[in-house]
């Protein structure tokens, strides 16, 4: 088994011992699954190219489902990435569309916790329109494998004041869902990331690749739920 597989078996053991990563119960609360493949038309460009207009359509939909959250995305190929032309690769090459992370949309300022505890790696306030904003990147061990928790899309105040290599514990408030202009330019949500190898990378690591590019980094991302342990409460609008 390749070290990638060992990492993705033991987060599978100690699923149900992981601290909540943003406020969540269980037997209350429920989630929206939400679709942003090419198949929901309802989602247009008139809506994607307007933060506040996406911002507006998201909310709608979690209060017309009943729901906390929206949430997922892993695995999912997704056409509103062509909003920035930060998902673009070289000319004439494959552009990004392929998410690797898991989003939990939801109100700004939400609060996120770790799920274990770890190390702060590093941090970047990624400022490109489309890009994550503000962003952290935790470092764990778990069976004597080191890998990477990426925080995406949060508050900039969560990353003025802290520095790498500070312990953080199980449960620790460690950031909130950023507003749009910290953000990225996107409807305020959570972009949770799981990485066994940082390739050198420092405040930043890919949350999206080319479908072309989708063995090498599914391969590297272990999907975020074996964390989260949120789909199985999730419904599909």
């Amino acid at each position: 088994m390749t070290n990638n597989g060992l990492l993705a078996s033991s987060l599978k053991k100690y699923q149900n011992s992981f601290h909540n990563v943003v406020p969540f119960d269980a037997a209350n609360d429920k989630l929206l699954q939400m679709n942003f493949t090419a198949t929901n038309t309802e989602l247009n460009e008139t809506i994607i190219e307007d933060s506040d207009r996406f911002t507006s359509y998201i909310k709608q939909k979690i209060q017309t489902a009943g729901a906390l959250y929206g949430i997922g995305g892993y695995a999912e190929y997704r056409s509103f990435y062509s909003r920035s032309s930060v998902f673009n690769n070289a000319p004439g090459a494959e552009p990004r569309r392929l998410h690797l992370g898991i989003d939990i949309w939801g109100d700004a300022g939400t609060p996120v916790y770790a799920f274990m505890g770890g190390m702060i790696h590093s941090f970047a306030f990624n400022n490109r329109f489309g890009d994550y904003g503000a962003t952290l990147i935790l470092l764990h061990q778990l069976d004597g494998i080191a890998f990477y928790s990426l925080y995406g899309h949060i508050s900039l105040n969560d990353i003025n004041t802290i520095q790498s290599g500070k312990y953080v514990i199980r449960g620790q408030e460690i950031a909130h869902l950023g507003i749009p202009a910290e953000n990225g330019n996107w409807p305020p949500h959570l972009h949770f990331q799981i990485i066994y190898d940082m390739e050198m990378k420092r405040g930043d690591y890919p949350g999206v690749c080319s479908y072309g590019e989708k063995p090498k980094y599914l391969g590297n991302c272990p999907d975020p739920d074996l964390i989260l342990n949120m789909m199985r409460y999730s419904v599909k609008y």
